[in-house]
């Protein structure tokens, strides 16, 4: 049986990764196609004979211009494009070219896997009927046949966890004070593992401080532990993820969130914004995942937003341990399995149409 080989534009998460079957083959990492690849790798590699179909993740960061390339190149050879709408609005760029480029992808009749009904709803209000848009949830991030051997030994103190890179749409700085701080929470512990950062890091108005506040913190807080790494692997988020109780994430603004699925992966209680769609997707596992700890910075009452994630801190801590029987594990395990089958038909039949 002939594979169709796909090439992700990139495929530095989990999510792009596990998109394969018996039909379908991804490139990424063989053949001479790196992981993180781009569309001036692509380009670079013409003519296009290379890929059957050519799926984009993120656009944020291509030249508009360098995407129209791409684009017509693609249908000049013949190859499928797909694209994931991960985010309905920006997280790194400005809101207008963004759109441009979604609106780009629109006229070359590009189809957009959304991972919500929501996330398609806001897609055509935003950019009109003519968009064509699937529905095919995020599913897995460590799969259920992989999952880690849970922690095992003495019971540690209640200990968060927070991992990535320090966005601008992630309030770390409140997240820091309010749990130091916090009088329920001074028998706690944190664990952030984070990306190495960059010269353009450290230079950024936005991420500096952040920066300066964490090192400044560690050293004076014991219970703030840090680790860095290059680009922290699957293998090393969810080794350091199960020792951990909660995993927080502080939202501001977002679309989805592929660590919200990481958490129901290996039963850590979310402690979560109610930004975007993050509940439309733990409607998808209710009653097989716990439920998150949800706290609302949505209302524009921002002098309460701090009050209202301490709460949901002391809930978190009070919450008790989830039930993470081994027959509950074994439930959700097999409803990721189905729902891995369901996503993959989705894309087969994406990734099998012609370029129309």
């Amino acid at each position: 049986m002939t594979r169709l080989k796909v090439a992700h534009v990139p495929a530095r998460t989990p999510y792009a990764r596990k998109l394969t079957s018996e039909h379908v083959r991804v490139l990424n990492g063989s053949e001479g196609v790196p992981r993180d690849l781009t569309l001036k790798h692509v380009l670079a590699r013409r003519p296009f004979n290379w890929f059957d179909v050519l799926h984009l993740h993120h656009v944020e960061f291509d030249d508009l211009a360098v995407l129209r390339l791409v684009l017509s190149e693609c249908a000049r050879a013949g190859r499928r494009v797909v694209f994931t709408a991960h985010d309905v609005a920006p997280v790194f760029t400005s809101r207008r070219p963004y759109q441009r480029k979604l609106r780009t992808l629109v006229e070359w009749n590009v189809p957009f896997i959304c991972l919500t009904w929501g996330s398609a709803a806001e897609l055509h209000a935003r950019l009109g009927p003519s968009v064509r848009t699937v529905v095919a949830p995020h599913g897995y991030v460590v799969s259920p046949d992989e999952l880690p051997a849970p922690a095992r030994g003495a019971k540690h103190r209640f200990r968060y966890l927070m991992f990535g890179s320090l966005r601008e749409n992630r309030d770390v700085p409140t997240v820091l004070h309010n749990w130091r701080f916090g009088r329920q929470q001074r028998e706690t512990e944190l664990q952030m593992l984070l990306r190495a950062p960059a010269p353009v890091n450290l230079e950024h108005d936005g991420e500096r401080p952040v920066w300066d506040l964490i090192s400044s913190m560690a050293v004076a807080e014991s219970r703030l532990k840090v680790d860095i790494a290059p680009f922290p692997t699957d293998e090393e988020v969810a080794d350091t993820a199960v020792g951990c109780d909660a995993l927080i994430l502080p939202y501001k603004w977002g679309t989805h969130s592929g660590q919200l699925e990481l958490a129901f992966d290996l039963g850590l209680l979310p402690i979560t914004s109610m930004a975007g769609y993050l509940y439309e997707q733990y409607q998808q596992h209710e009653g097989l995942a716990p439920e998150p700890v949800w706290f609302d910075w949505s209302d524009g009452n921002a002098y309460s937003y701090g009050e209202r994630f301490l709460r949901a801190l002391d809930r978190a801590v009070t919450h008790g341990d989830t039930d993470d029987s081994t027959n509950r594990r074994a439930d959700f395990a097999e409803h990721r399995r189905a729902e891995h089958e369901k996503v993959m038909a989705v894309h087969h039949d994406l990734y099998e149409r012609p370029w129309t």
